[in-house]
């Protein structure tokens, strides 16, 4: 059976999930709110060698928490990491949260990563008020099912490689299970073929998503020429820059923490095959997994062992595509060019 993208073509495409965005192109940096509909079960891998995370351990099979209350992407570095106190307030104060006896106050449970795009320009001077507090509120205001792609939330100040990254999402609906991912594209790593205006990611687009540009037409050797080609280094040999690529990917499946789990671990392939090189020493790559749980797996365990493979090596594609969109949806800020600007004429 083929595979088709969903409605939006956007995580959102999967049962109970929301995605708001809050921003500023003069700071050149913004947050990101995934927000389902009720707590729900999650998981997270986390694989580069500089991650800025917070919660990520209640998320593991052993820990008491069996669901969260949304999930946070913020650029900022550890700045960044003051959003997820705001989406936790503002969920707090309509009650939405974790109880536990016969306490009034609930706890949210809000997991999330940060980008580091404080080297990408913009007015950063902030004091001892950074605005990321407030963009966590101001996201959870603006959720939606629909949103925009590139220069959006977390991907507002983000660079991918040598050229401008973005926000990108995908999503495929296979039978009665939905899987989709939404993706702060951020890499020390090139998301392009280098010297081409080819997308690693070409063999799993769907429907021209981004560009339809495909493979080009004698391809290259991966073992040939300078593996660093097309990453930061071409911007500053001095200095990597802005680095890490965070994301959610999403499944109506009903999932059990471990089972997110290993969709998480398998959902990071995506990244592998649409950034080279990727999971470096200066990337804080980091993926979760929201399981909403509206659609049953199989009670026979082999069957359902291969469903969940199934949602996973699906997870791994729309990582994937939602790499190579945000980048091409991406828009020229200041002096980072976009992937549209650079290949246009090629």
């Amino acid at each position: 059976m083929s595979l088709r993208p969903g409605p939006r073509n956007l995580i959102t495409d999967v049962d109970g999930i929301a995605v708001g965005n809050a921003q500023s192109l003069d700071v050149r940096s913004g947050v990101t709110v995934v927000l389902p509909d009720r707590r729900t079960v999650a998981g997270v891998d986390v694989r580069g060698g500089a991650p800025g995370t917070r919660e990520t351990d209640a998320l593991d099979p052993t820990c008491l928490v069996e669901a969260v209350d949304g999930i946070v992407l913020s650029g900022g570095s550890v700045y960044g990491l003051e959003a997820m106190s705001g989406v936790v307030a503002w969920l707090g104060a309509r009650g939405r949260g974790f109880a536990l006896g016969e306490t009034p106050t609930v706890s949210p449970v809000v997991p999330g990563a940060v980008l580091f795009d404080l080297p990408n320009g913009g007015d950063k001077e902030w004091g001892e008020t950074p605005p990321y507090r407030e963009w966590g509120r101001f996201a959870c205001e603006a959720v939606s099912r629909d949103f925009a792609l590139g220069n959006v939330g977390a991907g507002t100040g983000a660079m991918a490689g040598n050229i401008k990254g973005g926000l990108g999402s995908a999503s495929v609906i296979d039978g009665a299970f939905q899987v989709g991912a939404l993706i702060a594209v951020n890499p020390f790593g090139s998301a392009v073929l280098p010297g081409t205006g080819h997308f690693w990611a070409a063999p799993f687009e769907l429907d021209g998503e981004f560009g339809g540009r495909g493979w080009p037409g004698d391809l290259p050797s991966a073992s040939a020429g300078d593996p660093l080609k097309g990453t930061r280094l071409d911007v500053s040999p001095l200095a990597p820059g802005g680095n890490t690529t965070i994301g959610v990917v999403a499944t109506n499946a009903a999932l059990t923490k471990a089972e997110a789990r290993r969709i998480a671990i398998m959902a990071q392939d995506g990244l592998a095959r649409a950034v080279r090189p990727i999971h470096s020493h200066v990337d804080g790559d980091t993926i979760f997994t929201l399981a909403t749980g509206t659609a049953a797996l199989p009670g026979d365990p082999l069957e359902r062992l291969m469903q969940l493979m199934r949602i996973g090596s699906i997870a791994a594609d729309c990582v994937a595509r939602a790499v190579a969109r945000g980048v091409y949806a991406a828009e020229d800020l200041g002096d980072m060019a976009c992937y549209r600007t650079r290949y246009a004429k090629e």
